[in-house]
């Protein structure tokens, strides 16, 4: 039997009626539900030059559990005393299921099961060169360690969730006898990852579609993004009947990083049009923390947390935004959705349209011909490569001589 994940029932976020748009991709029914374990705390902070303090893990920690995320990987406690701290301190704060993970080694299976998580996710590697190269093991040794660790989990009463490492560069033969052993030894989740980041979408699909009919245990998928393809895998995996991908803030982690946190949530509510249960108006207010904690900045172009996800500088474009929003962005996702602002960007190929809104936004009243010397002014400034901003428009304004409202509501008094 599959043991409960949470410790406590949480209300599920209203629906917040955005359907989407007719057209040639409006199929919404592919899957049914999806469920979001986040490691940004374990593989988030493996990213090169990342450290998360004490105070860090539990701070990102209180908020991924105020949102309603699934699973907190709060990160692997054989690795030190401070560490041990950390996911111990996670595990008896938070009410969300909290993970701890560990080798398929005593030491570290006694480790997680001491700091007090519910969830215990141990690996060990499959593929022949990491066997051979890495663990300097043979298969049969492989698999006699992953058996014992899955028994070893399930009888202290935790949540075992068992991951073959480097599954995507696995023997497939091998693979499903590793997948069968530690079914039959009683794991609740397998999880597959493609550590290498070596997956597409179409055989990722077809690979968890052929485990599926291998195991009972419900299948996790954790996904790197080393072409660029984590989180379309992972929703590829979610659409071929895993339950559940890992995914970290802003993607950071080995590498490339993983499946974006922030991606794989929205694409599940908007796109899929299925409920996560999650608080999606906090993720921007947890990109930005983890951007800070992580010391990673996030590029301006990252979907959904980016500074220009809803940033608007090209004149047709920020035209038809400030008429309907929904011309020039998706519609399913808005700012307001993910805890964001719109904004309209001055630049090279800022247009009157967007000037005029900036210009009113400002206080100023100007006619037509003002609105396009600014605009005029705008371009040529932009052109150079150089940002324009607020006093800067302010300043072209007051040259073309554009009144305030203020004023002109002074002369009529």
């Amino acid at each position: 039997m599959i043991q409960c994940l949470h410790k406590a029932t949480r209300p599920l976020i209203p629906v917040r009626g955005v359907e989407f748009f007719q057209g040639t991709l409006d199929s919404t029914d592919e899957i049914e539900s999806a469920r979001v374990f986040d490691t940004t705390l374990r593989d988030g902070e493996q990213s090169p030059g990342t450290s998360f303090s004490y105070d860090d893990k539990r701070q990102i920690a209180s908020i991924l559990d105020e949102m309603g995320t699934h699973v907190i990987e709060a990160g692997f406690p054989v690795n030190s005393d401070a560490e041990f701290e950390a996911v111990r301190d996670i595990a008896s704060s938070t009410s969300t299921t909290t993970c701890g993970l560990a080798r398929v080694v005593d030491k570290d299976i006694e480790a997680a099961l001491s700091s007090g998580v519910e969830m215990v996710h141990t690996f060990v590697s499959t593929s022949d060169v990491q066997i051979e190269d890495s663990m300097h093991a043979t298969r049969d040794e492989v698999v006699q360690r992953a058996v014992e660790s899955v028994e070893r989990i399930k009888a202290a009463g935790a949540i075992c969730m068992f991951s073959p490492m480097d599954a995507t560069r696995t023997d497939e033969a091998f693979l499903m006898d590793v997948i069968e052993a530690v079914t039959d030894a009683g794991t609740d989740w397998i999880n597959i990852p493609d550590t290498c980041g070596v997956a597409t979408p179409t055989r990722f699909r077809a690979m968890i579609e052929k485990i599926s009919a291998r195991t009972d245990a419900r299948i996790d998928v954790h996904t790197h993004d080393d072409f660029g393809l984590a989180t379309a895998n992972a929703l590829a995996g979610i659409e071929a009947g895993a339950d559940q991908a890992q995914v970290s803030v802003n993607s950071i982690g080995e590498r490339a990083g993983n499946a974006a946190y922030e991606e794989f949530v929205m694409s599940v509510e908007s796109l899929y049009q299925c409920e996560t249960g999650i608080d999606t108006t906090r993720i921007m207010e947890l990109s930005e923390i983890v951007e800070e904690k992580s010391t990673i900045e996030t590029p301006g172009n990252k979907p959904v947390v980016g500074d220009n996800a809803f940033s608007h500088e090209s004149g047709i474009h920020a035209a038809g935004v400030i008429e309907n929003s929904d011309t020039f962005e998706p519609g399913v996702m808005t700012p307001e959705m993910v805890g964001a602002k719109r904004r309209l960007v001055m630049g090279k190929h800022t247009g009157t349209h967007s000037v005029r809104e900036r210009l009113h936004e400002l206080g100023f009243e100007p006619s037509g011909e003002q609105v396009r010397a600014v605009t005029r002014r705008v371009k040529d400034y932009g052109a150079e490569k150089r940002r324009v901003t607020v006093d800067d428009l302010e300043r072209f304004a007051e040259e073309a001589d554009v009144d305030r409202q203020q004023e002109q509501e002074e002369v009529r008094v």
